[in-house]
């Protein structure tokens, strides 16, 4: 719902079995907004659909199992395993959508889904708005008060806090930590869990891309993931976390100046 006074809708909705959130920031009839919210949503579960390893029904699992051939596949999934192989070979092996021994693409998927949606709502005339699925976030334009979007990072210890706040008005963030789920990123050279680095942020153009960077780079741990980052050309950017509570970032990372 819209804040009394402000325009633009908010919404939350449980989908790839995290929080989804959506808000459109602009000054758009309400009927308008419910459509654009519903049109992002629909996408969302269409995604959540077609590419959870969870739902033994999806075109990814059917895949991983043989029973379909990658010739039948959708355009999207037959686009999102192209990327894949393009990552693969962009981060030296470590973003591998094979890294636990079956078919896996989660690393890209959900940051593909939101930045998708994110270009759909531009190009349905909502250049002001914010897209968060599960910490990866992509936003454009203004917030309703007309300020730049912040986006807060979790403290990587604290679940109750941010260890960063970023501002922006064109921004695709991502993280990938082990705070949740442990140490459930493989390092696909080992094929053990990755270990060194407790939270990776990826900031760029492109929330796809961002969220399989962050990836990789907790599965390089450290030193190696840092070094990695440190050379991604602009304008990528990066904040990670190490498992001694060490923070390294990018000198040009769009911190917000309260924090």
């Amino acid at each position: 719902m819209a804040a009394a006074g402000r325009p633009g809708l908010r919404r939350v909705e449980h989908i790839m079995g995290t929080a989804i959130s959506l808000d459109l920031a602009d000054d758009l009839p309400a009927e308008a907004l419910h459509e654009l919210a519903e049109r992002t949503f629909d996408w969302m579960r269409e995604v959540d659909a077609r590419f959870s390893t969870y739902r033994d029904d999806s075109e990814v699992c059917r895949l991983d199992r043989g029973e379909l051939r990658l010739a039948e596949a959708s355009d999207d999934l037959r686009a999102v395993l192209e990327r894949c192989a393009d990552l693969w070979t962009a981060t030296d092996g470590f973003f591998d959508a094979y890294a636990t021994g079956r078919l896996d693409p989660s690393g890209y998927v959900k940051g593909w889904a939101a930045q998708v949606a994110s270009d759909r709502l531009l190009a349905a005339g909502a250049p002001n708005h914010c897209v968060n699925a599960g910490g990866d976030v992509r936003v454009r334009g203004h917030a309703a008060d007309g300020e730049p979007w912040r986006i807060g990072v979790r403290h990587p210890w604290d679940p109750t806090a941010t260890c960063l706040v970023l501002a922006g008005t064109d921004l695709a963030v991502a993280t990938s930590g082990v705070y949740e789920r442990g140490h459930h990123v493989v390092d696909p050279r080992r094929g053990t869990p990755a270990v060194g680095l407790r939270s990776v942020t990826v900031v760029g153009p492109d929330l796809g891309e961002a969220d399989a960077y962050a990836t990789a780079a907790v599965a390089m741990g450290t030193p190696t993931g840092i070094t990695w980052l440190d050379h991604l050309p602009s304008p990528w950017q990066h904040a990670a976390i190490t498992d001694q509570s060490h923070l390294f970032h990018s000198r040009t990372l769009p911190r917000h100046p309260s924090r």
